[in-house]
């Protein structure tokens, strides 16, 4: 890998995607950690990507600037994982949500395609969020074969396509249509999918749907909405995903049984009340804000209980007793 992390440097020059820029704090950080570790390139005023070179495993991550510079570390997601599992990371980073739609990041691929990088490893797992995420599905068309886990991903944003998103107006704008374009077809090298998304975020199910392969395991998260990734990260299960994502483990068994920890996490349980509520559901609210309050106290679900408690005894009727 030494070899090729050579030519990449060497190729700089050649590639457009190494654009001038305003060194600052952060990027020197990154600057030394590549000189370190593997290299780290600025690829035109809105992109980077910062490669570590480790063991056989490679974790492909797209990440946001600056949800990277407000964490201790400053160091993306990807590479956190794979520094615990001894593997390396490639991971791509954005300033802005761009959906990493910009000439000089096709040039890295490019680059990294003609120069077999990916061929160098024995696993390669593409991640990301929401932007991330189709840029993870998108991108994954250099190396076939790879895994891939997809959190609430675009297929497109081509409003020829998906007219029923008008969530991101400007980027409805941008051209969908060139390379590395429609995600779900530049996925189907693929040798595993990971779909996760909220089933009741109507337009995250819709893009989700775009993906029709077969083999695409899908992990529904009800009621965790445009939130998924950092309330996963809350309930600590976003890096342990990664991993047996990494090692070719996450299973929709796993998954449910990591997924118990949404119980004891207080925004969800907060959400689903709140749906409750909205449905006027005041029976089932209220058995929800009991069995929720268990082993904890929290004023929104004590305030719920109360509330639907109310309702109920308004109508002459009460709560079923409590099981256990």
């Amino acid at each position: 890998m030494a070899q090729d992390e050579g030519r990449l440097l060497q190729n700089k020059a050649e590639c457009p995607a190494d654009g001038a820029a305003t060194p600052d704090p952060w990027h020197d950080m990154l600057d030394r950690h590549g000189a370190e570790h593997g290299f780290h390139l600025r690829l035109g005023d809105r992109h980077g990507v910062l490669y570590t070179a480790d063991a056989r495993t490679l974790i492909v991550s797209f990440e946001n600037a600056e949800v990277l510079r407000g964490t201790p570390t400053g160091l993306p997601l990807g590479l956190s994982v794979s520094g615990r599992e001894g593997w390396s990371s490639l991971a791509v980073y954005s300033q802005g949500e761009t959906w990493f739609r910009d000439p000089a990041v096709y040039s890295l691929f490019d680059t990294l395609i003609d120069e077999c990088f990916f061929q160098d490893f024995d696993r390669v797992l593409f991640c990301g969020a929401g932007a991330g995420g189709y840029a993870a599905a998108a991108f994954s068309v250099a190396a076939p074969g790879a895994d891939l886990l997809l959190i609430r991903p675009q297929a497109t944003l081509d409003p020829a396509r998906t007219e029923w998103d008008r969530r991101y107006p400007q980027m409805r704008r941008a051209d969908w249509t060139g390379r590395y374009g429609y995600a779900p077809a530049l996925a189907e090298a693929a040798q595993a999918i990971t779909i996760v998304y909220d089933p009741f975020s109507p337009e995250d199910a819709m893009h989700a749907a775009l993906f029709p392969h077969d083999h695409a395991l899908r992990l529904r998260t009800p009621r965790l909405g445009d939130r998924i990734e950092r309330d996963l990260a809350a309930m600590d299960l976003l890096m342990p995903m990664i991993r047996l994502a990494g090692k070719g483990h996450l299973s929709a068994q796993r998954f449910g049984k990591l997924y118990r920890r949404r119980r004891t996490h207080l925004p969800y349980l907060r959400r689903v009340l709140t749906a409750l509520e909205r449905s006027d559901r005041p029976c089932l609210a209220g058995i929800w804000a009991r069995a929720a309050l268990r082993g904890q106290s929290a004023p929104r679900l004590k305030k719920g209980l109360q509330s639907a408690e109310a309702t109920l005894q308004a109508k002459g009727r009460s709560l079923p007793p409590a099981r256990g």
